[in-house]
Formats: structure tokens, C-alpha cells, sequence
């Protein structure tokens, strides 16, 4: 049997990583090739478990140098590309990391793509952010976007440049469109992880402004899940929006956490509203169901999980927290002194 060239890029992230394992187990036939800058949220712990796989080759290096990036892609049959900069608080903090990495990272891996001669799939995964703040209803993939932070900013510039090469150049590019996931491995300076890990340890959960943002959560599985389907059933140049369909307020997700842990609400700290912070998203799915795709993973059954997960996972996250100079300098700066 031959094997399928897949090329994950950003594969030592949090859903690269969860895609890389999924990816080896439904799929015998492919060969996962991880590119990944090992930065501060990529880390080789992600993939602890598949690093020395027999199909799968770890690659240390930068999508913005296409002397490494530019051959993985030229031999792949299938790319998907999730490696960005990605935590909004960041990009207010330094916006122009976000600009190098997630535009024109990405115009290297397509300039890469025009010159492959397998290639049959490019997903650039985007997110729901770039439709910007939506008061009632769903975003569709035909609405306008409004990024509203340099995050959301760029994964929009990226998202069209993707598009603009398959119009332009007949690139096999499909666009996807996430809303918040959740699950393993995911750097605990996001929501989730970090008010779990924070309640494990009995300190402060820092919720901004009021708490009432909503938030729509999907969980890593069932991205991949879609994900998978798309590289077969999706169709280039299109557009496709991935939602789990469970909208919850933030500080009622606070209060989920610390209920699951039997730690105290006094725990929750309101902090000062970061700037541009988008008050709802919510995606229109309509479009990914009609080729088959539901979300299999519950909320209530998907949280709780993943509350245990980082309780019984303190190797992975507490090192991090405690050790990480990046993390800890990001979390100072943004929360004050632990």
C-alpha cells in the first residue's frame, strides 16, 4: 500500500498536535510529517506519544523559511496548515509577530504550493474570530469579516490570501473557520487550561470585565473530526465554518470549572476588559453538516473531561507555569504577580 504525504504544519501545537494523533489512528495509509518552530506554545511534549511513530517524521523549522518549509509542501498530497500565532491578548502586546507568522508564513507555504505536483488539499485553518462580533444570529461563510483585534486581522488576511491562490492559481485551497476548542495539550495561557490549572492551585481565576461574553465551544476531536472529512469531501475554494453549538457565557464557565473542582467562586478576580474584546461569536454550521459532520462530543461530558485531563496531566502543564519565562512574563504582565 502506498502511503499519503501529509504535511501538518504548526503540528506541536494544541490542535495540530490533537490532529497529528488523530490523523495516525484513522488513517494506515498516511504519512504525517509535523513542521513546527517550537515556540512557546509548540512544544515536542505535545507529541510525546507519536514523536518516534513509524509514519510520522518530526520537522524542527519555520514556515517563514521556505528553504525547510518549501519541499515539505512540494512533496505533500495533503497540507493543513494551522501553524499561527494565535492568542489575542498577544497580538494586542505585539501585533507584528502575528503579521510575519500568519501572513506571510502562509504566502510562503502557498508560493510553496503553486509548485507542487501531488498536492490535492491545502486547509488553512482560520477561525471564527475573523467575522468579528456578532450581537444576535450566526455568521455565515458568505458574511462580511470584521476582524477586531490583530489576531482576528490577520488569520483574515491569511484566510483571503489562501482563497485569492486558488482563484488565481487553481491551488486545491479550502478554508476553515473554527469556533473556541477546547481539549488536550492546550497552552494554559487560553481560558480553559488556564482557570483549571489556576483553580487546581487554588489561585485567582482572572475573568475579564463583566464575564458575560459568549463564547461557542467545540472540542479538538470533533475538529479533526471534521477536519478529516473535508480533505475527501470539501470542496476548493470553498469556505466552511466549524461550530460545536455550545454557547456559554464566560463567567458561567467559570463557575462550571470551579464547581467540578469544589473550589469556592470567591476564587474568580474580575480584571480590567482587555481592548476590542468581541462580546459574541457564533457560527452558522449548516453549510459542514450537509456533508455528513456533527459534533459527537457533549459539552458537559467534553469539559468535564478535560477538567480531569489537566488534573491528572500536572507534568505537562505544571512545568509550564512554573518554569516558562515566556509564560510567566506573558502572565504577569496581563494579570499581575501570581
Amino acid at each position: 500500500m502506498s502511503s499519503v504525504n501529509v504535511l501538518v504544519t504548526g503540528g506541536a501545537g494544541f490542535i495540530g498536535s490533537n490532529f497529528v494523533r488523530s490523523a495516525l489512528g484513522r488513517h494506515p495509509d498516511w504519512h504525517v510529517t509535523t513542521l513546527d518552530k517550537l515556540t512557546y506554545a509548540g512544544r515536542r511534549e505535545n507529541l510525546h506519544d507519536v514523536m518516534d511513530h513509524p509514519r510520522h517524521t518530526f520537522v524542527h523549522g519555520d514556515i517563514l523559511d521556505g528553504a525547510t518549509s518549501g519541499p515539505l509542501v512540494e512533496r505533500a498530497e495533503v497540507v493543513v496548515h494551522f501553524a499561527a500565532e494565535t492568542h489575542v491578548d498577544r497580538s494586542i502586546l505585539a501585533a507584528g509577530d502575528f503579521i510575519r507568522t500568519d501572513v506571510e508564513g502562509t504566502f510562503v507555504l502557498l508560493e510553496a504550493a503553486r509548485r507542487a505536483r501531488s498536492l490535492r488539499r491545502f486547509i488553512q485553518i482560520s477561525t471564527d474570530e475573523v467575522y468579528g462580533s456578532v450581537a444576535s444570529g450566526a455568521s455565515r461563510e458568505t458574511d462580511e469579516l470584521r476582524p477586531r483585534n490583530p489576531y482576528a486581522a490577520s488569520k483574515a488576511g491569511a484566510d483571503r490570501l489562501a482563497y485569492s491562490y486558488w482563484a488565481t492559481y487553481d491551488v486545491p485551497v479550502i478554508v476553515t473557520r473554527a469556533s473556541n476548542n477546547y481539549g488536550p495539550y492546550q497552552f494554559p495561557e487560553k481560558v480553559i487550561p488556564l482557570f483549571v490549572t489556576n483553580a487546581i492551585d487554588d489561585i485567582p481565576v482572572p475573568l475579564y470585565g463583566d464575564g458575560r461574553n459568549v463564547r461557542d465551544w467545540l472540542h479538538a476531536e470533533d475538529h479533526c473530526r471534521a477536519l478529516d472529512l473535508l480533505i475527501d469531501a470539501g470542496a476548493s475554494g470553498e469556505v466552511y465554518n466549524i461550530g460545536g453549538g455550545n454557547e456559554v457565557m464566560n463567567v458561567d464557565l467559570t463557575h462550571r470549572i470551579l464547581s467540578h473542582l469544589g473550589r469556592p467562586a470567591s476564587l474568580i478576580t474580575p480584571v480590567a476588559d482587555r481592548p476590542g474584546h468581541d462580546r459574541r461569536y457564533c457560527l452558522d454550521t449548516s453549510k459542514l453538516r450537509g456533508l455528513g459532520w456533527t459534533p459527537q462530543v457533549p459539552f458537559e461530558r467534553g469539559l468535564g473531561d478535560i477538567i480531569d485531563w489537566y488534573a491528572a496531566n500536572e507534568w505537562w502543564w505544571r512545568p509550564i507555569k512554573e518554569s516558562d519565562p515566556a509564560f510567566r512574563a506573558y502572565y504577569r504582565t496581563q494579570y499581575g504577580s501570581r
